[in-house]
Formats: structure tokens, sequence, C-alpha cells
């Protein structure tokens, strides 16, 4: 395994409490590794219990349909699952669980778009892939010492390379 690949993989911990307070890209990174966990896990727990939305399979594409067994009630039972993963992922690897959520957020625009009659939510399943995208991103900037920001981890690594 990478060096690379290890690290995106690597639990992120929580910035302190006093990087918390002062810091407003360490407050974005806690908002949307929180938002990124508790939203997948809702909607998961919403495919088997339907209170949100009663009939979930009118947004699976007949094309994926086709590929995952059993009907599209099973089909969503199955996203369910997978996006309760994916929540508890990003909740312990933000870094790489961005990047799962940003893909999976992918496959539901292609299937909305599919469907049709549903480009208003794929536009703002867009926009949450970019917030997806963007916490994996900033969780790389809060994977190493938690009692650090970005900028004063920079100027670290800087004075020890001179």
């Amino acid at each position: 395994m990478t060096n690379s690949f290890a690290s995106t993989l690597r639990p992120v911990p929580v910035p302190a409490p006093n990087v918390l307070r002062s810091d407003p890209a360490a407050q974005a990174f806690m908002l949307l590794r929180i938002a990124f966990t508790v939203a997948p896990i809702l909607f998961g727990l919403d495919k088997f219990a339907e209170v949100m939305i009663s009939d979930w399979p009118k947004y699976l594409a007949p094309e994926f349909n086709d590929l995952i067994p059993g009907s599209a009630s099973d089909a969503m039972h199955i996203v369910g699952v997978v996006e309760i993963a994916a929540g508890i992922v990003v909740a312990v690897t933000p870094r790489f669980g961005g990047l799962l959520v940003a893909g999976w957020l992918g496959g539901i625009i292609v299937s909305l778009l599919l469907v049709g009659g549903y480009a208003d939510i794929a536009l703002r399943d867009f926009g949450l892939l970019l917030g997806a995208l963007t916490l994996a991103r900033l969780a790389s900037a809060y994977s190493g010492d938690a009692a650090l920001s970005p900028s004063q981890a920079a100027s670290g690594r800087s004075r020890r390379r001179a």
C-alpha cells in the first residue's frame, strides 16, 4: 500500500478545541464532517423506515435496477446499507469518506438524470458532491497533528525542512 493511499485511509482526529474556536477552516471541516456523517446515515435509515420519502424506488433508474438483483425496493435497501456505511466511514476517515460520498453522489446524479424529471434534485446533489470533495480536501489538512491549524502545521513543516 502506498504512503498516499494509506494516509487517505488513516482516521482523522477532531481538531483541538482551541483550534476549533479560532480557525474558520477547522470549523468548516467539522461542519462538513458532521453533515456528511449524519445525512447519509439518516437517508440510509429512511430507505427502511420510509418516513421522509415513501417511494424511494421511483428515483432508481431502470438501467441501474437491471444491474442489481431483486426488485427496485430491494435495490433501495442495498442503497440504504451503503449510505449508512458511507456515513460511518466519513465519521472515522473523512478524507476517504468524502471521496466515497462524492462518488456515490455522482452515481445518484446519473440515476436521477436517467430517470428524468429530477434535474433539480440532480443539481442539488451536484452541490453536495462539491461539498463532499471539499470535506476530503480539508480532511487532508487536519490529518496530522490535531492540535495545529493548517497554517501552523505548514509553518512547522517548513521549519523542519530548513
